[in-house]
């Protein structure tokens, strides 16, 4: 895309292309909605959404995953039913972008995300609904298609609320404590293209499709204030985030999830997932922070290793994956004796070990093509959310001796704040610039 065209497409951004009576943009319905109280949400949150959400109800008939709600206590994303395939992006604001460049973003982002998963186009004026002659930087790859699921999910990353440019949008104050991007852990071997970033998305859904889309539009309505950083493709999930689904395979055949914290464990959510009231800081409570690791694994070389080994490296039977120590795959390991090795993957991961320590996983397996060696460049795009970064630093130096990591590789990493749901004519993140 030129810049040209480019421009013309920040043009169409939602919350510029809807215009209410007397020419109040979008973004001047939500500035309303957060001024406004009761009769603000009233207008921002009316015809449009309110039309968003009956049909993203009507479509729920036909198809059992066809929408989740984007305005909520919590971000969707998190707990919901892990869908099938991912797109992540991680993003950098501008250098002369300002506090206003940020809140216009996040509110445009929040509007184009509520629609996106109700089914809907982008804007109101949508792909073919302009003129002929309007911007080639218009969106259509995702007409006829449902909802199908798709979640999207906002995270702020460490350097959003300060770097080398200092506190550029006069939030660095409201910077979580542990918000701050992770320790050197034994064996990485990160390439900073592919880490960190000021902002993050992640786009879930069970077409492929769907999830590109939705990441492709909010790149572009970004132009201009913020650019893609790095972005990981994932398919086939990892862990499962309710008991109705079968837990998942990794790429190394073993299935991995088994003891993820579930949906409908709320005491077990709010103790290792969701930032409490009485956590510092207040903006970011019913909120979580997330980790995302991509993990390269050798599997040519795992291929080769037999499976009586592999069994013992992980810790479980490989065919229906129960522990070593007998019973079936939800039977709790029992670490006595020596069924299962001391520095197996589960005994070092399970929180016997590990001062009862929990986190919820949502992670996926990632091919992108092969290496310069013509081995498969793949593995596991890791993505985990604790109620502090403590949690999973914890844990990952508790793995120093895991015996997979002759195995695997970390060559990305991340960490982001990810804010609470926001509320119906509002966006996310609201709270941190009240």
């Amino acid at each position: 895309m030129n810049e040209p065209e480019a421009e013309a497409s920040r043009d169409d951004a939602p919350t510029e292309a809807v215009s209410a009576p007397g020419g109040l943009s979008r973004r001047g319905l939500l500035g309303l909605a957060i001024g406004g109280g009761v009769a603000g949400l009233a207008v921002g949150a009316g015809a449009g959404l309110a039309g968003g959400v009956a049909l993203g109800r009507a479509r729920a008939a036909d198809d059992a995953h066809s929408a989740y709600e984007f305005f909520g206590a919590h971000q969707a994303g998190i707990t919901t039913p892990v869908q099938d395939h991912l797109h992540f992006a991680s993003f950098d604001m501008m250098p002369r972008s300002d506090r206003d460049d940020l809140i216009g973003l996040l509110q445009d982002w929040s509007y184009a995300a509520s629609r996106m998963t109700q089914g809907l186009e982008v804007s109101a004026s949508g792909a073919v609904g302009g003129p002929p002659r309007g911007s080639a930087g218009r969106h259509g790859e995702a007409l006829g298609l449902p909802a199908a699921g798709l979640t999207i999910t906002f995270g702020f990353g460490p350097s959003l609320f300060e770097n080398e440019e200092g506190d550029r949008y006069g939030i660095a104050a409201q910077r979580p404590g542990g918000l701050k991007r992770l320790p050197a852990f034994l064996g990485d071997d990160l390439d900073p293209q592919t880490s960190h970033g000021d902002l993050c998305i992640q786009a879930c859904a069970d077409d492929p499709q769907v999830a590109v889309h939705a990441i492709r539009n909010l790149s572009r309505i970004a132009f201009g204030r913020a650019r893609l950083r790095w972005s990981q493709l994932g398919f086939g999930k990892t862990s499962r985030t309710t008991a109705t689904q079968a837990t998942p395979r990794n790429l190394f055949g073993f299935k991995d999830g088994t003891a993820n914290i579930l949906a409908d464990d709320d005491a077990a959510l709010d103790d290792h997932v969701w930032v409490g009231a009485e956590d510092e800081p207040a903006w970011l409570a019913g909120g979580s922070y997330l980790v995302a690791r991509k993990i390269a694994m050798l599997i040519e070389t795992w291929d080769r290793v037999r499976l009586s080994e592999q069994d013992s490296i992980i810790g479980r039977d490989k065919g229906v994956g129960a522990p070593l120590s007998g019973g079936d795959e939800f039977t709790a390991p029992d670490f006595r004796g020596h069924a299962i090795d001391a520095n197996s993957h589960v005994s070092l991961a399970h929180p016997e070990h590990n001062d009862g320590i929990r986190i919820l996983r949502r992670g996926y397996n990632y091919v992108d093509g092969n290496n310069a060696l013509g081995r498969l460049d793949a593995g596991l795009f890791f993505l985990s959310y604790q109620r502090d970064p403590a949690q999973f630093i914890s844990l990952q130096r508790r793995l120093s001796t895991d015996l997979m990591n002759e195995y695997i590789r970390h060559v990305g990493s991340g960490i982001w704040a990810v804010p609470a749901g926001a509320a119906p004519g509002s966006y996310v993140g609201a709270d941190l610039f009240a």
